[in-house]
């Protein structure tokens, strides 16, 4: 049996090949980790966004279907029967790649019972879930505000704004995009997180994953040289399973060892604390229109009108410098 480390391995991960990175939403590690998977005749299990809109865990046997789960998705995912595929998958002699939550790799060691030397999990570094309801209502106010139907979504644009920008993008049905904010303010908010969420025993430096990815927020500091804006993975492995895979990977990739200390996020020390106005913003999701929850809780309104003035300042600045 695979033995956790008290204490995990740190790097700083890019994907040699650039379109695997600008196509993925950090530094394109979980393509890497998962090539070695398919490379090998085995199968990846992921999220991937339907053409609904939902948040959907899926099986994967080619890079097509794997390509599919790259990109943020701040909404529960749905898992169906994955676990007893996974299992027949395993006991079949197939090696298989899981990506998903703390609590979901959780779950997967649980309903298994056993160690599987073919399995490799893969959790992320997760901030929290956002309800589901409220991602639909967000969905369907931006539709009825528009006129428009909404037929892609990106939840971080990292090919317009960047990778340090959080900004979500609606690509229209007349092929206009709507780029907001909304959805990124009410995440961070926390008020939409699930109750379990503010009792994660997760939101730890420890992982049940045999590694954990997420995107390295410091990188400006922990390895400056990486920082360029387009996106790099922090990676924690922290099984001597995840070290081999990992090992076997980096042909795939640029890595530099980084220290823990440099890496700290958030989510590494402690569950966000369930908001003080959590239950008055339940009630006004659920008795309000949308656009009073975008305004109120979202920033909807608010952060143009802060642009506007600073735009306008600037250019009085710039009128009274031409005198």
């Amino acid at each position: 049996m695979m033995e956790s480390m008290t204490k995990p391995q740190v790097y700083a991960v890019k994907h040699r090949d650039e379109a695997v990175r600008a196509a993925s939403r950090s530094g394109g590690i979980f393509t890497a980790l998962s090539d070695l998977i398919l490379e090998s005749g085995g199968v990846v299990y992921g999220c991937v966004l339907t053409e609904d809109f939902r948040a959907v865990h899926i099986r994967a046997d080619n890079a097509g279907l794997r390509d599919q789960m790259r990109g943020s998705k701040y909404i529960q995912s749905e898992l169906g029967n994955t676990y007893k595929t996974v299992k027949q998958d395993l006991d079949a002699g197939n090696s298989v790649i899981f990506s998903g939550t703390s609590c979901q790799i959780a779950g997967l060691c649980s309903f298994l019972g056993r160690e599987y030397e073919k399995l490799i999990c893969v959790d992320i570094v997760c901030h929290g879930v956002p309800s589901k309801k409220v991602w639909m209502k967000y969905l369907e106010w931006q539709e009825k505000r528009t006129g428009k139907k909404v037929v892609a979504v990106d939840f971080r644009d990292k090919g317009i704004f960047g990778w340090r920008a959080h900004t979500e993008t609606l690509t229209m049905d007349d092929g206009s995009k709507e780029s907001s904010q909304v959805f990124k303010t009410l995440f961070y908010g926390h008020t939409v997180l699930r109750p379990c969420c503010y009792e994660c025993p997760y939101k730890d430096v420890m992982h049940p994953g045999d590694i954990t990815i997420a995107d390295y927020w410091g990188i400006e500091k922990a390895a400056p040289e990486f920082d360029e804006n387009k996106g790099v993975s922090l990676v924690l492995v922290n099984t001597d399973k995840g070290i081999k895979v990992f090992d076997e990977c980096k042909e795939k990739i640029v890595w530099k060892q980084t220290r823990i200390e440099d890496s700290m996020q958030p989510p590494l020390k402690a569950p966000f604390p369930r908001p003080d106005n959590r239950d008055v913003f339940w009630r006004d999701v659920q008795t309000e229109n949308f656009e009073m929850v975008a305004k109120h809780y979202g920033g909807y309104g608010r952060i143009n009108a802060v642009k506007k003035k600073a735009s306008e300042l600037k250019r009085r600045i710039a009128r009274i410098i031409r005198g």
